[in-house]
């Protein structure tokens, strides 16, 4: 069946040896949509970010951009603004038909941390076409902090998908009717589309701006950092915020939404012509999410980088779309029942490290 493959699918292309990694591949990588990558045990500087190219192999250009080599094994700092390859400990053998797709996890966009997918022959970032046989890399460039990172640490996700799984909006708009999948009324225009919320229901707390010199962040200590050293609160009473060219924010979205069971969803920044800012870090969101243990919805949380010229974002303006997909079957376990879920039910929050 055509969609994107539950756990229980990922779990069969590892014991197929589709997917195999160094150290193996252990059991709580494996999300209701997707599996978690692993940094290895090694970076390697770049004076510039690159792609591979269609016949080339990411080893054989990396002499032509690479700075210097480091060792992550007793962990090592990745500077702000720095450009950084990283073997992924996965290596992919995908079967015929089958294609995926990477994205950063929601704490690594929430740290302002592009982290993107590189591949042998890759034309574009993130993608990893069917039949795809070799080594997988993240290209990691901390934009807003120096961040430090160890060998198993997971910045990004794949998602792997049978044919075409993308809902259209006649079919969203039915299962919407079935299944409220926000909210209040639902806009469906290529997608599901989210607005930001500048008038929050108590006080006047509406989102953090990234502070231009902090420390370094461990990303593997939770709740340890206090979020005033690193974010600036940003509080309004007139329902609008004007963004920095540069700076980059935590929003939330004005909506609740909500992914039923049988199906994923991916945010995808809106297009372009709003307005100079975008919607940064396009994400995954699993199945389960806004439903699991709370039955209320989740907001979105939006991290936003302004571009060319300072912008006056008003509230209830539209920022984004979640695209949906079907599953190819229903997960054996859904985002936020019983397995460690940060975000389930969430309002207005940063990334786990802070308190």
């Amino acid at each position: 069946m055509n969609g994107v493959l539950p756990d229980s699918g990922i779990r069969t292309l590892i014991q197929s040896n589709a997917i195999t990694a160094d150290p193996a591949i252990i059991p709580d990588q494996i999300q209701p949509a997707s599996l978690d990558l692993r940094l290895g045990t090694v970076a390697y500087r770049l004076r510039a970010s690159f792609l591979a190219g269609r016949g080339h192999r990411v080893m054989d250009r990396l002499a032509d951009v690479q700075m210097h080599q480091m060792d992550l094994s007793g962990g090592a700092v990745l500077e702000r603004g720095c450009v950084y390859l990283i073997p992924l400990m996965e290596h992919m053998s995908l079967p015929e038909g089958l294609t995926a797709v990477a994205n950063a996890k929601s704490s690594t966009g929430r740290l302002d941390l592009l982290t993107r997918l590189v591949a042998d022959g890759g034309t574009e970032f993130d993608r990893l076409p069917e039949g795809y046989d070799g080594p997988i890399y993240a290209e990691v460039c901390p934009r807003s902090f120096s961040v430090l990172v160890r060998p198993g640490m997971r910045l990004n996700q794949l998602r792997l998908r049978q044919g075409q799984a993308v809902l259209s909006d006649s079919e969203l708009s039915d299962l919407n009717a079935r299944e409220p999948l926000v909210g209040g009324q639902a806009l469906i225009d290529n997608g599901l589309g989210f607005s930001v919320d500048l008038k929050p229901a108590s006080g006047n707390l509406v989102g953090y701006r990234a502070r231009p010199h902090s420390g370094v962040i461990d990303l593997d200590r939770i709740g340890a950092y206090e979020a005033a050293e690193f974010w600036d609160e940003l509080r309004t009473t007139q329902g609008r915020l004007i963004l920095d060219p540069g700076a980059f924010y935590i929003l939330v979205s004005r909506e609740s939404v909500a992914i039923p069971a049988d199906y994923a969803a991916e945010m995808a920044p809106y297009l372009a012509m709003v307005g100079e800012f975008r919607v940064h870090y396009a994400g995954f969101f699993d199945p389960g999410f806004g439903i699991g243990d709370t039955g209320t919805g989740a907001r979105g949380v939006l991290e936003v980088r302004c571009h060319e010229a300072p912008f006056v974002l008003e509230h209830g303006q539209v920022v984004g779309r979640l695209v949906y997909e079907r599953m190819a079957a229903r997960p054996d376990r859904l985002y936020g029942a019983g397995i460690k879920s940060n975000y389930q039910g969430q309002g207005l929050k940063l990334a786990k490290q802070f308190r």
